[in-house]
């Protein structure tokens, strides 16, 4: 299969207790709702606090582009009847065989093992076929340093990146996962 095509198909990934599975136009809505916490977009670099009109439906829509170079999935638990997003997880095509992955879990959410699991699951089915996983947790975020070192993730060294809701430059953890 060709980058492209790869990067094209983007599959439902079966975790048991939930799937993940492509974002649609009708999260928007769910993902508004939960990153405009501001302990959620807070905890992201990316994600601005309040939310800009048109912010997320712009995110969706990027995620939905076949040329997109991340792959963004929602968490979802409604096999198992439970809702229908959780929490977003992805990953960002970087060079030589690596990717970057991301996340965030709705505070409704937090402290059951939920973000662990997705991250397990991706780093078993390794749907971008990666050589090395990397990622991120902000330095007042242990639970999410915690996260990461579960899923084998090894640290790297200290590091700092600019937060959109901090409007500041907050020092981070690195961490990788060779696969």
């Amino acid at each position: 299969m060709s980058l492209d095509e790869s990067v094209m198909e983007q599959k439902v990934i079966d975790a048991g207790r939930f799937v993940l599975r492509p974002l649609r136009k009708s999260d928007e809505g769910l993902i508004a709702h939960y990153v405009s916490d501001e302990r959620v977009a807070r905890m992201t670099s990316a994600i601005p606090h309040p939310l800009p009109p048109g912010a997320i439906e712009a995110f969706v829509t990027r995620a939905m582009d076949p040329t997109r170079e991340e792959d963004v999935w929602a968490i979802d638990s409604t096999s198992e009847g439970g809702e229908e997003l959780k929490g977003i997880i992805s990953l960002k095509r970087l060079d030589r065989d690596q990717s970057e992955v991301g996340y965030w879990i709705a505070p409704v959410f937090w402290n059951n093992g939920l973000a662990s699991a997705a991250l397990q699951t991706l780093v078993e089915t390794n749907p971008q076929n990666c050589s090395t996983l990397f990622a991120t947790a902000f330095q007042d975020n242990p639970a999410a340093a915690r996260v990461l070192t579960h899923c084998g993730f090894e640290y790297l060294g200290d590091a700092e990146t600019y937060s959109v809701a901090r409007d500041a430059t907050v020092p981070t953890w690195t961490y990788s996962r060779k696969l």
